[in-house]
């Protein structure tokens, strides 16, 4: 309990040493799905059917889309929404050729997914400026696609290839890799592969299905997009924070409080909690009144979600883990005398 409630505090005279994920040398495209995490794959059998699907993809919050070459429409599909959409990431899926490959690229697709990993077709599409995602499965074609110069690759089919449990058993011996599970991904199941810090995202089918897009129904792909924000982000109030003007008075707070409801008193270095749900600060910190944490599955999304609806953030309260994804960080301003903080579920 001790090593999680330390978790909660940051001390704010030092920058963090560590580099973010975001820094990295990785694909620039690769890093905006990362931000967006999710990624609607889709079959268009009608070109004029693009557009519309893609304005209710990003009304639900996503804006990221992979057109498979599973239709005659897929080019023409690619071409409309690098055309209407320019803020759109739209990339080209089940790409198993460099016929299609150049088809994708010269419609404006900005990343090329392959069901499987073909090192050819990987170095051609490199040599483009292209950035790549091949389907992989097994750790040798894993290792393949690393010694090709590759830092994120396609898991897939996921479910099939044992989910989850088999990502995580994969991500341990190669912990610079990357992974996008596609294939059996659904909202129920969501959450646990996103537990997973090597995957940047998720590729799934069941945000826009072909019925779906032939019917119209985009207001059904819009709810469904709505609910995968929501269960990827997993917002949750931690705990409320309380300023104290020195560490006695602190102290005096956090007992009180904790013998009232029968709570363990525990002390961190800069505050004193009441079981888990109060943190009284030892000193006048962030707000005017004290801070409220907010939890996330991963900070970097909610900030690029909340940066969508207008929120600013004080970039000096950043804190990174070893991988450089961000755990900590401060909304600018108060809500009600509050500061607001995301923190890392």
């Amino acid at each position: 309990l001790f090593y999680a409630l330390n978790l909660c505090y940051t001390d704010f005279s030092a920058n963090d040493t560590e580099k973010r994920w975001e820094d990295s040398k990785m694909d620039a495209c690769i890093k905006e799905l990362y931000r967006i995490g999710i990624v609607p794959v889709v079959a268009i059998e009608d070109a004029n059917d693009a557009l519309p699907l893609a304005e209710a993809l990003k009304k639900g919050g996503v804006s990221a889309i992979e057109i498979t070459f599973r239709t005659e429409a897929a080019a023409e599909a690619i071409r409309t929404l690098t055309r209407e959409m320019p803020d759109m990431t739209v990339g080209a899926g089940t790409v198993v050729t460099k016929a299609q490959a150049d088809a994708a690229i010269a419609a404006g697709a900005k990343f090329i997914v392959s069901p499987g990993f073909q090192p050819e077709l990987v170095a051609y599409v490199r040599e483009k400026g292209i950035a790549m995602c091949p389907g992989t499965a097994t750790p040798g074609e894993m290792e393949q696609a690393m010694s090709l110069g590759l830092d994120a690759v396609k898991f897939f089919p996921a479910e099939q290839n044992g989910g989850p449990a088999m990502l995580k058993a994969l991500s341990a011996p190669y912990q610079n890799l990357r992974f996008m599970p596609t294939g059996g991904v659904t909202l129920e199941n969501l959450q646990r592969y996103f537990a997973l810090k090597q995957v940047f995202a998720c590729g799934g089918t069941w945000l826009a299905k072909k019925e779906d897009i032939r019917a119209h129904a985009f207001e059904t792909v819009t709810a469904r997009t709505r609910a995968a924000v929501r269960t990827m982000l997993n917002f949750k109030i931690k705990h409320v924070g309380i300023n104290s003007k020195d560490d006695a008075e602190a102290k005096q707070n956090a007992s009180l409080i904790a013998s009232i409801f029968d709570l363990d008193c525990i002390e961190t270095p800069v505050s004193f909690f009441s079981g888990t749900a109060v943190e009284v600060m030892k000193y006048q910190g962030k707000g005017s009144l004290g801070h409220v944490a907010i939890g996330t599955d991963n900070v970097d999304r909610a900030e690029y979600y909340l940066a969508k609806r207008g929120v600013r953030f004080d970039e000096s309260t950043r804190k990174v883990d070893s991988l450089g994804r961000s755990t900590f960080l401060y909304l600018e301003g108060e809500i009600g005398g509050f500061a607001f903080h995301l923190v890392e579920n």
